[in-house]
């Protein structure tokens, strides 16, 4: 019995082996991060300071109007010694957080313990791995499209240009574009994130 030969996955296309595959795999959702824009504005202000501003932009009954997630913002005194050594270092503007409280570190407080052990992973990853900023916020603008995740690309978008991400590459990953016209190595790290998560197999290519 003949057995018939895949057509290699195309990097450019992040696996898929036409510009067509990308949009056979999408969930069919929307992607309109501008609406967290609000949520990421007050993580900015308000959050620093405890979490105490409400967001301006109206939610459902079931989403807390400080945390904007359906699980509420643990209180600083509700924690222990470490939880609220945590906290703190969240709600510092110079802690290394994006979003401070109104970010994912707010929910692990939940888990202080978790907290503990992901609060320094997370700052290795992002300021000591030696990625450097740009490719680091290549990496999350990648990961972000290809997951829908709203929160993550409006967090991170602003922060991505002031690293040196170009608007043409920004809109490339948005709008899952062909990589052609880039430079190999940003599109080798757009198509690796493709594959990673839409195609669910990297090539040997990439």
């Amino acid at each position: 019995m003949a057995r018939h030969r895949r057509t290699p996955p195309d990097p450019r296309t992040g696996g898929a082996r036409d510009p067509a595959g990308i949009r056979a795999t999408d969930r069919g959702r929307p992607f309109r991060p501008e609406l967290c824009r609000d949520r990421v504005d007050d993580a900015a202000g308000g959050a620093r300071q405890g979490g105490s501003r409400v967001s301006r932009r109206p939610y459902p009954a079931d989403i807390d109007p400080q945390s904007q997630c359906r699980l509420p913002l643990p209180r600083r005194d509700e924690l222990d010694a470490e939880g609220q050594r945590v906290f703190d270092s969240l709600a510092d503007p110079q802690g290394g957080s994006l979003r401070g409280l109104r970010g994912p570190g707010g929910i692990h407080l939940h888990s202080p313990e978790l907290a503990r052990h992901t609060r320094p992973l997370n700052r290795y990853l992002r300021q000591q791995a030696g990625l450097g900023g740009r490719l680091r916020e290549l990496a999350i603008l990648v990961t972000a499209r290809e997951l829908d995740s709203q929160f993550e690309w409006a967090a991170h978008e602003a922060e991505a240009r002031r690293e040196g991400l170009s608007p043409e590459i920004i809109e490339t990953i948005r709008h899952r574009r062909d990589t052609g016209g880039l430079d190999e190595a940003d599109a080798v790290v757009i198509a690796l994130g493709r594959e990673i998560f839409t195609a669910r197999k990297v090539s040997s290519t990439t």
